[in-house]
């Protein structure tokens, strides 16, 4: 069950410098490349630190290196926006290689976490030269400006008047993620859910993801979150961002004009995924400290009303993901009545959770049932129960609604997880039943159904093994079904994934239990006028 395509999180396709409204030293000293640390949060046994490398040379510099000591007892346990190493208790860190070069006056911003209390760093440079104090700056904050800074005033732009239709009509949720990566390589913007038709037949968007670094909820991506510059043709509304000070931008400012669009449309900041679960682990040793930590991100005062709740996405409690969790059976719960208390009753409160259904797996080593007075709904993530994580296959659906006579895992499909979460006490309607906007595929199969051998993942356009249904649809034609959903062999290519028409046998089965809707992964991999979409919506009426 491993959703490797949010992973990767596409290390290394993030765009231009990260630059943000940061504390800046005051006298930075003319003429030179000078490089400051403010401490964004300590909390005893951890801390947070932004450091900003400033240009106030008269030339443009194409790369920089920063290289400082961290007294002893305090590391460097994950950084962002930099490519950092370490020997003993020297860290360099260097530009990264998609970043451009600072401009005459521009700023970088990058940061880490580190261990323990806040301790000033050491010996410090900057290309060689003297960082320029490498202490906590002091200073009020500034904003700072990317290397091609539009003018602080731009042009008027008269947006184009729309009624879209209400939020989607139907009485069941539809809930779908929005990736902050998407903005990137597959330049996928909020404005795409408004232009696909998928904003209209929705009830809630997950914004993937923020981080859980340090047992606290820490930003994810500051570019795409509230950074990024969107021009009128990216815009939702067709109107630019601006360069004034403390104006919103990025996904987080998109989402906030998709929401005066369509009213009834409401987004939940996602924490953790596959990548960023590991904090989950220490969250669980002081619940309310997390809780109060994702409180003050969520509610900061810049994007306050762009988020109507939070998401636990934490892959898994007490249980294996890309790490392994021993906090115990009522870890979940524990945090989850956390964030309640702080949040309040009025705040969504959501979780996406395990679907493995099989007699002592993961639903069965936390307790979810606990939780769920808590929570506003869960989302078992039906999908990836099967792929090419198991190179040679068998080859079998990775979506399987029931059972089928060669199911390579007893437990591993959708109504078992469903069943298994009813009966530890869990209402029908507060499940929603998961849906995968992809398919996984194997490569060296001679057998068209489900079952044949293999040599390896399928290629994909971003993963081997990986493919959006956008492609699939025409690449590789669905052939057949089995349990609920499609499958198709290309040539020496065999993929799985569901169409419209698998998902509205999908809906008909969540309606027959019950169910309170249907969520997905992820907007960008349904076509561009949403067929996936629809076909969650029009069989969820």
């Amino acid at each position: 069950m491993r959703r490797s395509i949010r992973r990767a999180l596409w290390a290394g396709v993030a765009a231009a410098v990260v630059v943000a409204a940061v504390p800046v030293t005051a006298a930075l000293g003319a003429g030179s490349l000078t490089t400051s640390f403010a401490v964004s949060s300590d909390w005893g046994s951890g801390h947070e630190v932004k450091v900003t490398v400033t240009n106030g040379t008269d030339a443009s510099v194409s790369t920089w290196r920063v290289e400082f000591d961290l007294p002893a007892g305090t590391t460097v346990s994950s950084s962002w926006d930099a490519d950092v190493t370490r020997s003993g208790d020297r860290y360099v860190a260097v530009k990264k290689s998609w970043a451009g070069a600072l401009a005459p006056g521009a700023s970088a911003t990058w940061g880490y976490v580190g261990s323990g209390g806040y301790r000033a760093p050491l010996n410090c440079t900057v290309n060689g030269t003297a960082c320029g104090g490498g202490t906590t700056p002091t200073a009020t904050p500034t904003t700072v400006r990317p290397t091609t800074a539009p003018p602080t005033t731009p042009p008027p732009t008269t947006p184009p008047v729309t009624t879209p239709p209400p939020t989607n009509p139907g009485a069941q949720k539809v809930v779908g993620y929005f990736t902050q990566w998407g903005v990137y390589q597959r330049a996928y913007h909020a404005k795409n859910i408004h232009t696909s038709g998928s904003a209209a037949k929705m009830t809630h968007i997950l914004y993937a993801f923020g981080n859980t670094t340090g047992g606290r909820c820490t930003i994810g991506d500051s570019y795409a979150d509230y950074d990024r510059a969107y021009t009128a043709a990216e815009s939702v509304d067709g109107v630019a961002d601006t360069w004034d000070a403390g104006a919103l931008r990025g996904s987080f400012n998109q989402l906030r004009k998709l929401k005066r669009m369509y009213p009834n449309l409401k987004v939940i900041w996602s924490f953790g995924g596959w990548t960023w679960s590991g904090g989950f682990t220490q969250a669980a040793q002081n619940p309310a400290a997390f809780a109060e930590s994702c409180h003050a991100l969520v509610e900061d005062p810049r994007w306050a009303d762009v988020f109507d709740g939070i998401d636990v996405d934490w892959e898994y409690p007490n249980a294996c993901g890309l790490t392994c969790d021993a906090s115990g059976p009522n870890a979940f719960k524990n945090v989850v009545s956390a964030l309640r208390s702080r949040f309040g009753s009025s705040a969504l409160v959501t979780a996406a959770i395990t679907a493995d259904g099989s007699n002592g797996g993961k639903i069965d080593a936390a307790d979810y049932a606990g939780a769920i007075n808590n929570l506003n709904w869960l989302m078992p993530m039906t999908y990836d129960y099967f792929g090419a994580f198991a190179a040679q296959g068998p080859t079998a659906p990775h979506s399987p609604l029931t059972s089928y006579n060669g199911i390579p895992q007893q437990g591993f499909w959708s109504d078992a997880a469903i069943q298994k979460l009813k009966s530890k006490g869990v209402p029908a309607n507060k499940l929603l039943l998961g849906i995968g906007f992809y398919g996984r595929g194997w490569t060296g199969v001679t057998q068209a159904t489900p079952g044949g051998t293999a040599t390896g993942a399928a290629p994909g356009t971003y993963e081997a093994g990986i493919e959006d249904y956008k492609v699939l649809k025409n690449t590789c034609p669905a052939t057949g079904t089995i349990a609920g959903t499609a499958y198709a062999k290309c040539g020496n290519n065999w993929w799985s994934y569901d169409t419209p028409a698998t998902i509205g046998g999908k809906m008909s089965y969540a309606k027959g239990q019950g169910l309170g809707g249907a969520f997905f992964w992820e907007l960008s991999g349904d076509t561009s006028n949403g067929e996936l979409i629809s076909a969650i919506s029009n069989g969820l009426r």
